[in-house]
């Protein structure tokens, strides 16, 4: 694999073991078009990389991916046709990530915002520090949570308890998203690498087919209900990007003060 193939990723190999970060620390990780592009690209490319058993998923810098870029949300705003063929590849990207036929550890070293909860929480085992915050915002920005927050909550954590989250946008903790069941693990940060990297040798020891196969069996249920769920939840998603609400929600970010939303 040509790690210059994807420039917004920083990705370094460990014996078997592939590490991939999302590397836009200036924007604390967020999804720009060439970020997007560029993980798609290798998630492509990810089953056909021999020498990878296992994937280690995190971001550089303090955040593991701040999820959505608002400068993007506001050019969809002006030009509400870019936000046409956003169904088809936010749901290519949620099938491309479950057929990855290795395993992928979630290392959440900071801050797991919208798209990139998403991402973390579809990974296969999840790690995060005690401090980061975890949360899909998409209301608070107006938006519909359609890009796969309302396929992974309900299965991690019950309809009930992803409901209260995916309709506030409230943050929880890694510790607290440990507690209630939302990812496997969390550490003190000084103590989450090494715990990361004892897990994913683990796994890259052990027998390599049986692994694979276990987890495309596990996912085969998962890539059902995604397929059921993501037409339907982007195609609201693509509607709430033309209401004056999430409008309000993005100005109000770029302008840093709070939205007044009026129910459009």
């Amino acid at each position: 694999m040509d790690f210059q193939r994807f420039p917004s990723l920083a990705l370094r190999r460990d014996g078997r073991i592939l590490h991939v970060s999302f590397n836009r620390p200036e924007t604390l990780n967020a999804f720009d078009p060439a970020m997007h592009h560029d993980f798609e690209r290798l998630l492509q490319d990810l089953p056909r990389d021999d020498e990878t058993h296992v994937v280690v998923l995190s971001g550089v810098g303090k955040a593991f991916s701040a999820g959505g870029d608002i400068d993007q949300m506001q050019d969809l705003i002006d030009n509400p046709r870019l936000m046409y063929p956003e169904p088809t590849i936010a749901k290519r990207l949620i099938t491309s990530f479950l057929d990855v036929p290795q395993p992928v550890i979630a290392k959440v070293n900071g801050a797991a915002m919208g798209l990139g909860a998403t991402l973390a929480l579809f990974c296969d085992i999840i790690f995060a520090a005690k401090h980061a915050k975890i949360a899909d915002p998409h209301v608070k920005v107006g938006f519909v949570a359609g890009d796969g927050g309302a396929v992974i909550w309900p299965q991690l954590i019950g309809y009930a308890r992803a409901k209260q989250y995916l309709l506030t946008g409230d943050v929880i903790t890694g510790e607290e998203a440990a507690r209630i069941g939302l990812i496997n693990f969390s550490f003190a940060a000084e103590e989450l690498d090494a715990a990361v990297d004892a897990f994913a040798q683990r796994l890259a020891a052990g027998p390599r087919r049986a692994i694979q196969w276990t987890k495309a069996t596990v996912n085969v249920g998962l890539k059902q209900l995604a397929a059921a769920t993501m037409d339907a939840g982007m195609a609201y998603e693509v509607l709430s990007n033309h209401t004056s609400d999430h409008a309000e929600a993005v100005a109000a970010f770029r302008a840093k003060r709070a939205p007044n939303f009026q129910g459009d």
